[in-house]
């Protein structure tokens, strides 16, 4: 019995089998995207833009754009529809109008000539993914109309990283021209010594914090990146550094006066706070202190004023 069920299994394994064989040879080919240069294509082979645009062709060879995987997707074609070839197109869109009719502007996405959003939408296509970039559409920078290609350069940057116009800081400074005279200050931040950039304590593509700074939960946490020593906890905590911050002595960019601070003459700087009228809460100054003496400085006595863990006055 069961020898006589083998040939009849046998053959109905094979009719499936050349059912199937016959209904996939029936069934429409998937049709595979056009590539660059195929008829009907809107895109041209990435070497036809060398012929008007050999200098940016040359340069962007070398340029990082270049050497990552780029998927080449044009972020202007249809959904489902053709592919560009990594290179030129994958910014300005496809180009077979654009060789065909040079003279036409419509023809090619002009990084020069359209409005900001546009610039900021074509970049942020593929510059969407790293925590640098998240924010910039609601940025200083962003609501101030300016866009990628006023600090960035493709074709013609000046640093080989990040691809800026300019190195930092002159090219922060084309703008901020007041922050470029508190570095010129006798004491100031080794910006213009190259020890230090503005981009270490301000991220430019935009933060949720003000003055687009990098800390996640107050300004100070800036400062602390390099002075850590002033970080705590302490045990006794000076009231200014926990409410108002750095900020109340220094002035972060620069100053005329000594470790940066607001006002020459520190007993002055600590009696806007420490004095019988203030509305601070902080504690006057002893009677016994004789604030008109002569080069005296309450830094003499008070000197672990960032905070101590053993002197309620911070005298150590």
């Amino acid at each position: 019995m069961r020898s006589a069920m083998k040939p009849r299994f046998l053959l109905l394994a094979l009719a499936l089998l050349l059912g199937g064989v016959v209904a996939a040879a029936q069934a429409p080919a998937a049709t595979p995207p056009l590539a660059a240069g195929q008829a009907g294509s809107a895109y041209v082979p990435n070497a036809a833009c060398k012929t008007c645009h050999a200098e940016e062709f040359t340069q962007y060879q070398t340029s990082p754009h270049a050497k990552i995987p780029l998927s080449g997707v044009s972020v202007s074609s249809p959904a489902g529809g053709e592919r560009a070839q990594p290179g030129c197109q994958s910014c300005h869109g496809p180009g077979k109008n654009h060789t065909e009719n040079p003279g036409d502007p419509s023809t090619i996405f002009n990084f020069r000539t359209v409005t900001p959003a546009a610039v900021i939408g074509r970049c942020l296509s593929c510059h969407n993914t790293s925590h640098e970039q998240v924010n910039f559409a609601s940025s200083v920078h962003a609501r101030n109309g300016l866009k990628c290609t006023d600090c960035h350069s493709i074709h013609h940057p000046e640093t080989e990283q990040v691809l800026l116009k300019l190195p930092q800081p002159q090219l922060c400074y084309s703008c901020h021209q007041a922050r470029r005279a508190d570095f010129e200050m006798p004491s100031h931040h080794k910006v213009n010594e190259g020890m230090v950039q503005c981009t270490d304590c301000h991220n430019p593509h935009g933060t949720p914090l003000p003055n687009q700074l990098r800390a996640s939960d107050a300004a100070d946490a800036i400062c602390y990146t390099c002075h850590v020593d002033k970080r705590g906890p302490f045990v006794y905590e000076h009231e200014a550094v926990k409410v108002d911050g750095c900020l109340t002595c220094h002035n972060p960019h620069g100053s005329s006066n000594p470790h940066l601070l607001k006002v020459s003459n520190v007993n002055i700087l600590c009696l806007q706070c420490h004095t019988a009228s203030s509305f601070s809460g902080a504690p006057g100054t002893p009677s016994f202190h004789n604030q008109t003496a002569q080069y005296q400085s309450c830094l003499s006595c008070h000197t672990q004023i960032h905070g101590s863990n053993f002197s309620p006055v911070f005298f150590y």
